[in-house]
């Protein structure tokens, strides 16, 4: 262990037993990256490497640290939103011999101190989701940036931050944008929000989701998964969008299509998918109806402005069930919002499925290797997923389904490649 590494700062050790079980049942519905661990153990490709983690610190999440530990690395570990923090993985996790920097509700300060507790060893590598990491990395710990060979972005949300620290040439380090990789924005964003997300509103609130208004805000990866599961549970769904070709696309596929300073004055269910603020605020908040339910699966709990929510209540909100608090309003009207307006898949729920995450989880995985193996090549750029990656991962994937597919003859091959005639 490195000398400067700080002991781990967690809430209980002695829930690691319970820990232990949700990171073994995740490890057996994870067989890509159960692949990659039997080969990294012989290749140990991060071997003498430090990584600094930084995701929903859960029982997924926590298998791939362990696979990074397998692969040689020196492993630190925090979470990317105070309440997805599961204690139990935490403590499991350092039972592994992973340090930990994290517990479940961290106050934001709290939450301040263990991101940089996780950077204090010095990392080689990072991993991040939402870019809480970078932030550091370039404001109060920039004396560490030298060392960052590169890393690892997960959120849609986070790669929007990298692209503007790139265009303004202030990106330090080469980063990976992840969440454009095909295997995980076309699985991960779809399926996995789209399933997750209902998970977390049904299991916090057990209301009925068939013949309710549901209105979707933002209709990128993320909403369509959580607009089509909507319409599947029997609601109605509302999509409102600011991007043109977006909204036609909703239309498309069946759905009405509105501003949402219409869509508040019928909607039951929101739910914000956009990564940006202030979707539902003041204006909407006014006309909503009576018991409007109220969740956010963006990154970030600002697409519901809880300052405003707040704002128009007669009294403090009142928690009415766990992880539901209920605004009353001076006319009499509630409205419900669900985790604090953070994630409600992670807040409210275990997060995306499994399998989804062994896609995602894996691209992390051998994005590390790839920036490592590659790093004197690599500019301070924000670079793609390479091609081979997404594609070892989708066939690794298709492996442990059983699933055959076609590949194409020479004849073929050269079919396409030419530009004569047929």
């Amino acid at each position: 262990m490195s000398e400067t590494r700080i002991p781990s700062v967690i809430r209980d050790r002695r829930l690691a037993g319970e820990g232990h079980r949700r990171i073994d049942w995740a490890a057996a519905h994870m067989p890509v990256l159960n692949r990659l661990a039997a080969e990294f153990a012989r290749e140990r490709p991060l071997a003498g490497r430090k990584v600094t983690v930084s995701v929903h610190l859960e029982a997924k999440t926590a298998y791939l640290s362990l696979i990074l530990a397998q692969a040689g690395a020196e492993v630190a570990v925090t979470g990317s939103n105070p309440l997805s923090t599961q204690d139990a993985v935490a403590a499991a996790l350092v039972d592994r011999g992973v340090s930990v920097y994290a517990w479940h509700g961290a106050t934001p300060e709290e939450y301040a101190r263990h991101l940089e507790l996780a950077l204090a060893f010095g990392p080689d590598l990072i991993v991040d989701d939402g870019g809480d990491l970078v932030h550091l990395l370039h404001t109060t710990r920039r004396d560490l940036a030298a060392g960052v060979r590169g890393g690892n972005e997960e959120t849609t949300t986070g790669i929007s931050r990298l692209r503007a620290r790139e265009k303004a040439a202030q990106l330090l380090f080469p980063m990976m944008a992840v969440n454009d990789a095909r295997c995980k924005h076309l699985f991960d964003n779809r399926y996995g929000t789209g399933q997750s997300t209902w998970d977390g509103i049904i299991r916090t609130t057990n209301v009925v989701v068939a013949g309710k208004v549901v209105v979707v805000a933002g209709y990128g990866w993320c909403g369509r998964g959580v607009a089509r599961r909507a319409a599947g549970l029997g609601a109605r769904v509302i999509v409102t969008e600011v991007e043109p070709v977006k909204a036609l696309e909703a239309v498309m596929d069946g759905y009405q299509v509105l501003p949402m300073k219409e869509a508040a004055r019928v909607g039951d269910i929101f739910i914000t998918t956009t990564g940006c603020k202030d979707i539902l605020r003041g204006e909407h908040f006014a006309v909503l109806k009576d018991g409007a339910i109220l969740a956010n699966a963006g990154h970030f709990d600002v697409e519901i402005n809880k300052a405003e929510l707040r704002a128009m209540g007669d009294e403090p909100p009142r928690t009415v069930r766990q992880n539901i608090e209920e605004y009353r309003f001076r006319d009499g009207r509630r409205a419900y919002l669900l985790g604090e307006g953070r994630l409600v898949n992670l807040a409210c729920a275990d997060g995306h499925p499994i399998e989804i995450m062994d896609l995602s989880f894996a691209i992390q995985a051998l994005c590390l290797v790839y920036l490592d193996a590659h790093r004197h090549e690599l500019e301070p750029r924000v670079y793609p997923v390479p091609e081979e990656i997404d594609l070892r991962v989708a066939r690794l994937a298709l492996e442990s389904l059983g699933v055959e597919i076609d590949h194409l003859t020479p004849e073929q091959r050269e079919y396409l490649l030419t530009w004569e005639g047929a």
